[in-house]
Parts: structure tokens; C-alpha cells; sequence
């Protein structure tokens, strides 16, 4: 399952994963996050829950490269990502050196609020 949203004021994009996500909600997720793009601006920040994530298909992957891809189209600045079990993180350290420009801050939190340090909410 994943829920993606838009916190206007703080420019701030949301998403959480949870559960068993397979490629067709991956797929969804992907096209509601650029419906949000629409009403972003440049220099926006992301983060990525993956607290409550149990497991992703591979056939994620390509969709998840097409987010990367359009927030960084988008103009976005950082990356904040809540991974507390390394075992999860599903590659996305990896994409994201080839689907972000340089300059692009990415910092990894075991915690929500060493996730809410980094953004400074």
C-alpha cells in the first residue's frame, strides 16, 4: 500500500509505503506523485516512509526510476528517506545516482524524528 502527499506550505512531498507492495500499486503511486508534481515548486523536499514497508516487487523498479527521474525534472533539492532496517532499502541509494543530478542532498534516517531533524519540521 502506499499513501503520496502533498504538504504545500513546507513544498514538501510525502510518500509511505506499506505492507506488500506489488507493481501495479507501484505503478499507482507513480502517477498520483506526478499529479503532485503539477502543484510543486522548485526546490521542494521528499520524504519516503519505508518504516511499514514488508516486502516490494522488483517490477517496482521502473517506476520508481520515473519518479526519481521527474522530481529531478521537478527541481528537487533533497531527499530524506526513513529506512529502519537496511535489509529494506529496495535500491534506492543505487538509482539514485543515476536518476538525480548532482547536488541533490539524500540522507537516509532510521527514525521519524531524526527524519523530522533532517527536514527541520
Amino acid at each position: 500500500m502506499f499513501e503520496a502527499t502533498l504538504d504545500k506550505p513546507a513544498n514538501l512531498l510525502k510518500i509511505v509505503y506499506t505492507g506488500r507492495v506489488p507493481a501495479a500499486e507501484a505503478s499507482a503511486c507513480a502517477e498520483k506523485i506526478r499529479t503532485l508534481l503539477n502543484d510543486i515548486q522548485p526546490g521542494f523536499r521528499m520524504l519516503t516512509d519505508l518504516r511499514g514497508l514488508e516486502s516490494m516487487d522488483l517490477g517496482c523498479v521502473p517506476f520508481i526510476e520515473n519518479v526519481m527521474d521527474w522530481c529531478d525534472d521537478a527541481g528537487i533539492d533533497e531527499v530524506v528517506r526513513i529506512i529502519p532496517d537496511p535489509h529494506k532499502d529496495i535500491g534506492l541509494n543505487i538509482m539514485s545516482l543515476f536518476h538525480y543530478r548532482r547536488g541533490v542532498q539524500i540522507v537516509t534516517c532510521q527514525t521519524i524524528e531524526q527524519a523530522k531533524a533532517a527536514l527541520m519540521l
